[in-house]
């Protein structure tokens, strides 16, 4: 398309404000860091990528390969990173960790295994995990690229857990390397957390996140707040309804403030159904930004 005599006037206007406050932060001596806003497209991608690399189960070339793939974007984007292993059942597990800032600390997590058996349909197959999995892991990938750390006033952690979908399934629990990074944190130096934030399932095209009833109160009500305030206040509801166990349990456990982030009335849950078709690129943003919009200005 081409541009109008009005569209090149404001587009001579927009650079030369542009111009003008390079130039004023300059002269101030204040260093010029464009402001990045959470993309929910650019998350989306990240749901495709982790997909295209198949099942990512516990223990599997797929799940290693994911998780070289996040260490490697974190690390580019100037994240400190390292791993956590154990073996569980037998099975190597492989947590992953990334920190970046200075203050209070604050951890964001998600699971990035999937369910090795869609067993709500066909346990014969396993779930490919674009929303149980991969759309809280794409929330913090993006994150990491457009948060303004320095902002936050804290050190932020961001923590990928993996072999948390597994339960009931011969013999495994659920949550088991949320379990274990809350049960040894602190070892490996990391700094006692103020609070923990676990996003899952936050893709649904039909997004509904409640209050998650075993939730720290006041932490969740401060987050809902700045979703309403953006106007996600129809997809983000300050209603309680389920009370879940996920990846926050085991903070909770050790007297962490925790807050779970969950659409539960995704109805291809452990599914062969929870394909990237089912996630919208429009749900990630509205937690991306939601969750950018509280950390920067709380």
């Amino acid at each position: 398309m081409r541009a109008t005599p009005v569209r090149r006037v404001w587009r001579l206007a927009i650079l030369l404000l542009g111009l003008s406050a390079i130039f004023m932060a300059c002269r101030a001596g204040q260093p010029v860091t464009p402001a990045l806003t959470f993309d929910g497209d650019e998350a989306y991608d990240w749901v495709l990528r982790q997909c295209d690399l198949g099942y990512r189960i516990t223990g599997t070339e797929a799940s290693l390969q994911a998780g070289d793939m996040f260490l490697e974007h974190l690390e580019s984007l100037g994240w400190e990173t390292r791993e956590q292993t154990f073996t569980y059942m037998d099975t190597p597990v492989r947590n992953l960790i990334a920190w970046k800032g200075t203050g209070p600390a604050l951890l964001l997590g998600a699971h990035y295994d999937t369910r090795r058996s869609a067993d709500e349909e066909d346990p014969t197959v396993p779930v490919l995990g674009a929303n149980d999995g991969a759309s809280g892991v794409a929330v913090l990938l993006e994150l990491a690229r457009t948060l303004d750390v320095a902002a936050t006033e804290r050190q932020i952690y961001l923590a990928f857990f993996d072999a948390e979908d597994n339960g009931r399934l011969d013999g495994w629990d659920w949550i088991v390397g949320s379990t274990y990074m809350a049960e040894h944190w602190g070892e490996e130096g990391e700094s006692p957390l103020e609070a923990v934030i676990v996003v899952d399932m936050i893709g649904d095209r039909d997004l509904q996140v409640y209050y998650e009833r075993n939730s720290d109160p006041t932490l969740s009500a401060e987050i809902w707040q700045v979703a309403a305030e953006l106007g996600y206040g129809d997809r983000i509801i300050p209603q309680p309804k389920y009370s879940m166990l996920d990846d926050h349990t085991p903070f909770i456990r050790r007297g962490i403030p925790a807050v779970l982030m969950i659409d539960f009335d995704y109805p291809y849950w452990h599914t062969t159904q929870d394909t990237p078709d089912k996630v919208s690129a429009e749900s990630l943003e509205v937690i991306g930004r939601t969750l950018q919009v509280w950390l920067e200005n709380n």
